[in-house]
């Protein structure tokens, strides 16, 4: 299989820090936020290759970056020509773009690129292939409704399927939150284009599975660890410290 690591974003949130660089190429503890996520995909054996998707903006960091980072696996910059918050085409966007950048023809594992956890993603790719050819993402009980406010929630039966799903709610129903790790069978990329043909939302991978799920199953697999979504600044000095200490300790 491939995968996909979305790193075009702006992370206007985190302005200053972002203004004139990317949130995936800032400083956690000594490395860029991306390589964290890198090393648990590295780790993979099924994934052979590596797409990185940016924007124009900073493609000439990302470059950079690329050309001091060692990879066990080929590692390919996609630069989706976007240059700003108005012309930036969504996550979803990206994620099309990619697969017609690219000719994505297998399997595909999308990584948010602004995402820090502890857990292997192995065990994940071994329960996602036993639900081939159906769509499956990783969930992380945030454990507090007020936090739950700022993700994406999602709903399970007994057996794992999606059964609700929004994103940001003001009411959230649970503390269930999507991850940003998704595995997409081949099966299912072939339906992104039907949605975005619909006139769907380009923006947030939520949008593209809660279409999914109430057209088929879709699958959530809860795991515990440590995760953090750099959304804003504060969560980044919290990763930012929880990672210092990590890196001390070892």
């Amino acid at each position: 299989m491939k995968s996909l690591v979305l790193a075009a974003g702006y992370a206007t949130r985190l302005y200053p820090l972002t203004k004139n660089r990317p949130k995936p190429l800032l400083d956690m503890a000594g490395r860029p936020v991306l390589e964290y996520v890198l090393d648990r995909i590295q780790g993979l054996e099924a994934v052979d290759r590596i797409y990185i998707v940016v924007n124009e903006r900073f493609f000439s960091e990302f470059e950079a970056w690329k050309a001091g980072y060692r990879s066990p696996k080929p590692i390919e910059l996609l630069n989706d020509g976007s240059t700003d918050e108005e012309d930036r085409l969504g996550a979803i966007g990206d994620i099309r773009f990619s697969i017609q950048k690219a000719n994505i023809k297998e399997d595909l594992l999308v990584v948010a690129g602004d995402n820090l956890f502890d857990m292997e993603l192995t065990p994940f790719i071994r329960a996602a292939k036993e639900k081939f050819p159906h769509a499956s993402m990783m969930l992380y009980d945030v454990k507090d409704l007020n936090l739950a406010r700022q993700y994406g929630i999602v709903g399970i039966d007994r057996q794992g399927k999606i059964i609700s799903f929004e994103e940001k709610p003001k009411e959230p129903e649970s503390t269930l939150s999507a991850m940003g790790v998704y595995l997409f069978p081949k099966p299912v990329l072939e339906k992104l284009e039907t949605y975005l043909k619909e006139g769907s939302p380009q923006d947030a991978p939520g949008f593209f599975i809660r279409w999914l799920y109430q057209r088929e199953p879709v699958y959530g697999h809860p795991v515990d660890g440590v995760w953090y979504d750099i959304g804003d600044l504060d969560s980044y000095r919290s990763a930012s410290k929880v990672f210092a200490q990590t890196k001390e300790e070892k």
